[in-house]
């Protein structure tokens, strides 16, 4: 048994709590007091998607829980390991859609720029689990292709930061590459998606919004909350923080079998984002990636899900339930109807 303190770490500087991420399965089952039962499976499944969870998101689970919601997003599983038809390591087609390295451009108006390709957590129904990330690595030189390629092209307006998690790079890169976009005219807004302040909200600091705000453009930040639990006292500072700013701030979330699949939970969770002054905003039918196919909520469950919330709380409250499709023009709305 590996035995790991509970005590704090020597800083809470998001730089340190990120470098003392729980990496091993073996120490997450101790400080979460886990049948160790759960270990040969748990490394098995480590070995094709490494275990990364930091310990301010493993201070909201509950100890000798296996089925805290929050455990479940993160610890490897033998599930992940099993052959499941359909289901692939590319699910949305972004190889194809990776005009250049930094740059996936999937729909008219806007695209992504992968910033990082590190993340603070690894999700194990990430869609990305199996990206090339080491392809998408940017040179100095390379940084300044993906920009001239924005500059050439007058249709895109947004420009999306995304990874891995963009918010893992420093506060300096970020400086600059906002800098860089305000001085294309044709691009009038930043959208930040990042998990990185749900998982570690102290990377909220004066120095990232200064770094991200400190240009002409609007700035959305995308959350990526999947249950209330996610929403404690430490990330409604950061969001207050994040609001005080300037900024929108929305939330993704994916419908997850064992996670987030009963209305109370869905209820709880879009009550919990208002009371922090977060709009819910896209409920994610899974990826079909491979390794994830034991999250899978089948869609007649999703649109009776969402159709009893629509019931339930008011339209602003209700996310939209959609799905990403390989090839579409836009995410594609699942059609929901009221249900008592």
């Amino acid at each position: 048994m590996i035995h790991v303190s509970s005590a704090p770490v020597e800083s809470d500087t998001w730089q340190t709590l990120l470098a003392h991420s729980i990496t091993a399965p073996a120490a997450l089952l101790d400080l979460l007091q886990l049948d160790h039962a759960l270990l040969d499976p748990a490394t098995a499944a480590a070995h094709d998607f490494p275990l990364r969870v930091p310990r301010p998101y493993i201070d909201r689970m509950r100890r000798g829980d296996p089925h805290d919601p929050l455990l479940r997003q993160v610890l490897p599983i033998g599930e992940e390991l099993l052959d499941q038809p359909g289901y692939v390591t590319d699910p949305l087609g972004e190889q194809h859609a990776n005009a250049r390295p930094g740059i996936i451009h999937k729909y008219k108006g806007r695209l992504l720029l992968v910033v990082s390709a590190g993340c603070a957590v690894n999700c194990r129904y990430c869609f990305r689990r199996h990206f090339p990330y080491d392809d998408n690595n940017l040179s100095t030189a390379e940084w300044k292709d993906a920009l001239d390629y924005i500059r050439a092209d007058i249709s895109i307006h947004e420009v999306i930061y995304s990874g891995g998690d963009p918010l893992a790079a420093n506060d300096r890169r970020l400086a600059w590459l906002t800098r860089e976009l305000a001085s294309i005219s044709h691009v009038a807004r930043l959208r930040v998606h990042t998990r990185l302040p749900v998982v570690i909200p102290q990377r909220v600091t004066s120095e990232l919004i200064e770094a991200l705000c400190g240009t002409r453009l609007p700035v959305t930040m995308v959350l990526h909350c999947n249950h209330a639990n996610e929403l404690d006292a430490s990330l409604s500072q950061a969001v207050r923080t994040l609001r005080s700013a300037g900024m929108m701030v929305l939330n993704q979330a994916v419908l997850l079998r064992g996670v987030n699949d009963r209305l109370e939970d869905q209820i709880a969770l879009s009550e919990r984002l208002a009371d922090n002054g977060i709009m819910p905003y896209y409920l994610h039918i899974l990826d079909h990636v491979k390794g994830a196919r034991h999250f899978l909520v089948e869609d007649h469950e999703a649109i009776k899900l969402v159709g009893q919330m629509l019931t339930r709380l008011p339209g602003f409250l209700v996310p939209r339930l959609v799905r990403e499709v390989a090839g579409e023009r836009s995410k594609v709305p699942l059609l929901v109807q009221p249900v008592d």
